[in-house]
């Protein structure tokens, strides 16, 4: 089967005004993200990265151009119909986890299903096999503060693929975890990439990323400086 567009920005150019000073953050950049393929969007601080994040999810709209995600133009869409959109289409892992330390690992990833109309007996059939995907079936009881900083974001993970996202957005999943547990996200995120077929789309400053991605998309200065293939040989084994 064909790879078709997960992501396309058109000649998006994202503009801030601070301080009666016009900031680009994204100028005119141009560039699909096929469908199936896990990415990395890289730069420096400042270079638009969160940006393009924000307009990918519907979160922030673009001053001009148009962004479509899978068949769907999001630019012009109402504040509510981009929240029942990003609810349907969107799976979002965060840099420092965002779960409800209150909840076990089990109530976490359900969450998102409370939204939804399924009956509680397929909802934890979501929830165990999303947990089972992530490896952490076995501590689903467990609440936050009794799991390590590299388990925390597998639930985080888990409670992101548990409504079967068209597209799964990380923000620099692996910026609050040491070393072995980087890697072990990363290899992660590659694993669910190859097993679910799922678009992974993951703004990152960690250079090991480049070794798990298929394709690396470089921001500078709000500008759209060049695409890499990245993988060989893959960092999944």
């Amino acid at each position: 089967m064909n790879k078709h567009d997960a992501v396309n920005l058109d000649h998006v150019t994202r503009t801030y005004v601070r301080d009666n000073f016009e900031v680009r953050a994204l100028d005119d950049v141009t560039l699909q993200i096929r469908e199936q393929t896990f990415v990395a969007i890289m730069g420096p601080s400042g270079s638009g990265k969160t940006t393009m994040l924000n307009l990918i999810t519907g979160v922030d709209h673009p001053t001009s151009g148009r962004v479509s995600v899978g068949d769907e133009v999001i630019t012009g869409m109402t504040e509510n119909d981009l929240a029942d959109w990003r609810a349907r289409h969107i799976g979002l892992v965060f840099q420092f986890y965002n779960l409800i330390p209150v909840l076990t690992a089990y109530e976490n990833v359900e969450l998102p299903l409370l939204l939804t109309d399924l009956p509680k007996s397929e909802r934890r059939t979501h929830v165990e096999a999303a947990l089972e995907a992530v490896g952490l079936n076995e501590r689903m009881k467990h609440y936050p503060r009794q799991l390590s900083g590299g388990q925390e974001q597998r639930v985080a993970i888990a409670r992101a693929i548990v409504t079967d996202p068209t597209i799964v957005v990380a923000d620099e999943p692996t910026g609050d975890l040491d070393a072995k547990s980087a890697e072990e996200i990363l290899t992660l995120l590659a694993q669910l990439n190859q097993r679910f077929k799922k678009t992974i789309v993951m703004v990152t400053h960690d250079p090991r990323a480049e070794r798990f991605v298929e394709m690396v998309f470089r921001l500078d200065k709000g500008l759209f400086v060049g695409v890499e293939n990245s993988l060989v040989g893959g960092g999944v084994q």
